[in-house]
C-alpha cells in the first residue's frame, strides 16, 4: 500500500525539497520514447520479514519529459533529520523531486520509484556536490547521502582522526571469492574489488604450511577453518597483501585494518605463524605496516596495513612494543565482548533461517553501541584520553555448515538488505540531536558488490557524515583562529575534500 513519503537527510548540509512532477507511466505522453522500458526495482526489504519485498516497475522518465501534474512545495530537511511529507508515494507514477542546496542554491532531481535496483545518483549541475538517493517503497522513505568516491573515501577526514572514531566497511573471510565449498565461499568478488568499492577492514584466516622449517619459510596458506578457500590450488598470503600493498600505493590517503588469525590443518604454531609474518613479511615492507600496540589515528596510518592480531606472540616478540592491536581476548560467538582497544558483536551460531532476526538484533544493538560514543574534536590530548573509544567490531556473517538455506551467500542475502535499510531507516534516528556521532564502527560483511550492489557499504560510509562535520567545522575554527598548530591537524582531506568554515560539509560532495 503506498503512503506518506518520508525523507530522510544523512548529509552534512541543509536540503530543501521545492517541486514535485508526477509522471503517469501508463500513458506514453509523459515518459521519454527511447527509454520506454519497464526495470524491476528490487528494493530493501521490509525490516522485520527479510526480503519479503514486493517489486516495484519504474520507468526511465527522459530528462524533458513534461509532468502531468506539478506541485510547488518548501519542505526544508536539515543535517541528519527525518522529515515526513503529505506527498502520497506513487503505485502507476513516478515522483520527479527536486532539492536545493542551500549551500550552492544548485537544484538537484531524482525520480522515486527509481528505475535501478541499487542506489540512484540524482541528477544535477557538472559542478558542486552530488547527492545518492536511497529509496524503499515498503517504507516510502528516501535516504539521501553525500556521494562519495569510494575508493579514497578516508580523504575527507582528517589526520587527527582515531580509527575508532569512524564507520569502517569490513568483509569476513576477505579473501574467499573462489570457487570452493558452499560453506567456505563468503565474498562475491576479490579483495582489490572490494578496496576500490570502499572497504577497509579484511578479516583473513592463515595456515602454517611445512611447520617444521619454523620460521625459515615464508609458506602461509589461506584457509577458512580447516578448509583452503579454493578448489582449484592452495591460495597465498603473499599474493593478498601484494594486491594491498599495490591499492595503498595507488591511494595513500587509506589504510587497510588486518585481522589475521591462524586455522586450518596441521601442527603449526600462533608462534611459528607471529615469526614468519614478522620475517618475512612485516620487515621486508616495514613502510607499508602499522605493528605498534593501540589505535592509532589516521593520519598514523595512512597508506600502510594496521595489524589487528587474534594470534599468540613467540617469546622473542614479547617485547611490549608491538605487535599490532591486541585481539587474542576475543570471546568465541560472542553477543558484545568488551576487550579493552577492541568491541565486537560477533555470534554467528544460526541454527536455522528462522534465527536470522536474532542475528538483526544483535547487529543492530552494536550499532546502537557505537552511534553512542562522542569522538572528543577539539580537547588535549589528556581529556581526550579519558573518551577512549574502542574499536567497535560487528560482524554480520552467521552460517550453519549442515543446513543450505543457512550458508553464508544465503544468510547475507536476507541480513545485507535488513541492515542496510536500518542504516538508512532507524540507526540514530532522533532528529538531529543525537549524544553520540552516530557511527557505526567497523561492520564485517559478507557477500558485499555481487552484481555490482555496494548499497550496503556506501550506507555504512555514510554514517560518517555527522562526525564529518563536526570535525571539519572544528578544523575551519582553528584555520580561522590562525592556530599555528592547524597543518597538523589535518588531513589529506585538505586537498578536494575541505570544509570552508563552521557547519559546512564536503564542497563536492566528494570524500
Amino acid at each position: 500500500m503506498p503512503g506518506l513519503l518520508s525523507i530522510r537527510n544523512i548529509t552534512a548540509q541543509p536540503l530543501t525539497l521545492k517541486h514535485v512532477g508526477h509522471f503517469d507511466t501508463s500513458k506514453s505522453g509523459g515518459v521519454g520514447k527511447d527509454d520506454f522500458k519497464n526495470k524491476v526495482t528490487t528494493l530493501t526489504g521490509n525490516f522485520s520479514s527479510f526480503l519479503k519485498t514486493k517489486k516495484d516497475h519504474s520507468s526511465q522518465i527522459t530528462n524533458n519529459a513534461k509532468a502531468t501534474r506539478e506541485d510547488r512545495v518548501d519542505i526544508k530537511i536539515e543535517p541528519f533529520q527525518t522529515k515526513r511529507t503529505q506527498i502520497d508515494t506513487p503505485t502507476t507514477r513516478v515522483l520527479r523531486l527536486f532539492f536545493q542546496n542551500e549551500e550552492d542554491e544548485d537544484r538537484y532531481h531524482i525520480d522515486i520509484p527509481t528505475p535501478s535496483k541499487s542506489s540512484t545518483t540524482f541528477q544535477g549541475p557538472d559542478h558542486g556536490r552530488a547527492l545518492t538517493g536511497m529509496y524503499n517503497s515498503n517504507s516510502s522513505v528516501l535516504a539521501i547521502f553525500d556521494s562519495t568516491n569510494l575508493s579514497k573515501w578516508m580523504n575527507a577526514y582528517p589526520d587527527f582522526t582515531p580509527l575508532s572514531a569512524l564507520s569502517i566497511p569490513g568483509t569476513h573471510n576477505s579473501p574467499t571469492c573462489h570457487s570452493a565449498l558452499p560453506s567456505v565461499r563468503c565474498q562475491a568478488v576479490n579483495p582489490t574489488k572490494q578496496l576500490e568499492n570502499g572497504v577497509r577492514f579484511f578479516d583473513v584466516r592463515v595456515q602454517v604450511d611445512d611447520a617444521d622449517q619454523g620460521a625459515r619459510t615464508p609458506a602461509l596458506q589461506l584457509v577458512h577453518s580447516a578448509f583452503p578457500i579454493s578448489l582449484t590450488g592452495p591460495k597465498r598470503v603473499k599474493d593478498l597483501f601484494d594486491d594491498i600493498y599495490e591499492f595503498l600505493e595507488n591511494n595513500p590517503s587509506e589504510t587497510v585494518i588486518s585481522s589475521l588469525k591462524r586455522e586450518g590443518r596441521g601442527n603449526g604454531t600462533d608462534a611459528i605463524f607471529s615469526e614468519r609474518l614478522k620475517e618475512h613479511y612485516v620487515t621486508p615492507n616495514a613502510q607499508r605496516w602499522h605493528t605498534a600496540p593501540g589505535v592509532p589515528t589516521l593520519g598514523e596510518v595512512r597508506g600502510k596495513i594496521v595489524l589487528l592480531r587474534r594470534f599468540g606472540l613467540s617469546d622473542k616478540l614479547k617485547d611490549g612494543k608491538g605487535f599490532g592491536i591486541n585481539a587474542t581476548n576475543w570471546e568465541d560467538n560472542t553477543a558484545n565482548h568488551n576487550g579493552g582497544d577492541i568491541q565486537i558483536q560477533d555470534f554467528y551460531e544460526v541454527t536455522d533461517t528462522e534465527n536470522v532476526d536474532k542475528k538483526v538484533n544483535l547487529v543492530c544493538d552494536h550499532f546502537e553501541r557505537a552511534g553512542a560514543f562522542c569522538h572528543p574534536v577539539g580537547l588535549q590530548s589528556a581529556t581526550a584520553s579519558e573518551h577512549k573509544q574502542p574499536l567497535f567490531i560487528n560482524f554480520l556473517s552467521a552460517s550453519n555448515f549442515w543446513k543450505p538455506g543457512c550458508w553464508p551467500d544465503k544468510i547475507a542475502a536476507k541480513l545485507n538488505p535488513a541492515i542496510t535499510e536500518f542504516l538508512c531507516e532507524k540507526h540514530n534516528v532522533d532528529e538531529g540531536q543525537a549524544k553520540g556521532d552516530g557511527g557505526v564502527g567497523i561492520v564485517v560483511c559478507d557477500w558485499v558488490g555481487e552484481h555490482g550492489d555496494w548499497d550496503l557499504v556506501r550506507a555504512i560510509v555514510g554514517m560518517n557524515s555527522r562526525l564529518h562535520l563536526k570535525e571539519h567545522a572544528e578544523d575551519g575554527d582553528r584555520q580561522l583562529s590562525g592556530n599555528g598548530s592547524v597543518m597538523r591537524g589535518r588531513g589529506r582531506g585538505g586537498r578536494g575534500g575541505r570544509s570552508r568554515g563552521r557547519g559546512r560539509g564536503s564542497r563536492g560532495g566528494q570524500a
